[in-house]
């Protein structure tokens, strides 16, 4: 499997970082190539996203959830993908944020985009514009806290 860390420094408590990350159905809101999450459950997500120039569905369950601390999930359908979000208090008004993802790119298109570091950019892409929209708001559009740990 392949992996991305990237680490971003929000200009927000802690529990402002860790409530609007846990607003899933958000992401496509600042994620490129999210079109849809829907959370099923306390523990499911489903994503539906465009991926190396197609459209991709996939399953996700959340593995462990600590708030204010960290979220991990792993893929349960579509392509092979897990993770984990951190949040690490800097300051109280201040949070850095660590996004771990692994990931199996599908075919030839997905391998050599991955080795170009096209994954990479979109990652840090992500975190960039997170980061642009919780500090422009402020404040989150929602919480979940989440029951798993």
């Amino acid at each position: 499997m392949a992996h991305q860390e990237k680490v971003i420094t929000v200009n927000v408590p802690v529990r402002t970082a860790y409530n609007q990350w846990t607003q899933f159905e958000e992401f496509p809101r600042f994620m490129e190539g999210v079109e849809m999450v829907q959370q099923l459950d306390d523990k499911r997500l489903h994503w539906r996203a465009e991926i190396a120039g197609k459209t991709e569905e996939w399953d996700a369950e959340i593995t462990e959830q600590v708030p204010d601390h960290r979220v991990a999930w792993t893929s349960i359908t579509g392509a092979r993908n897990a993770g984990m979000v951190t949040f690490h208090p800097v300051d109280e008004n201040t949070t850095q944020v660590t996004l771990h993802l692994e990931y199996e790119p599908e075919g030839a298109v997905e391998h050599i985009g991955d080795a170009l570091g096209f994954v990479s950019r979109r990652v840090e892409g992500d975190l960039q514009r997170f980061k642009d929209f919780i500090e422009s708001r402020g404040t989150e559009t929602g919480a979940w806290r989440g029951q798993i740990s």
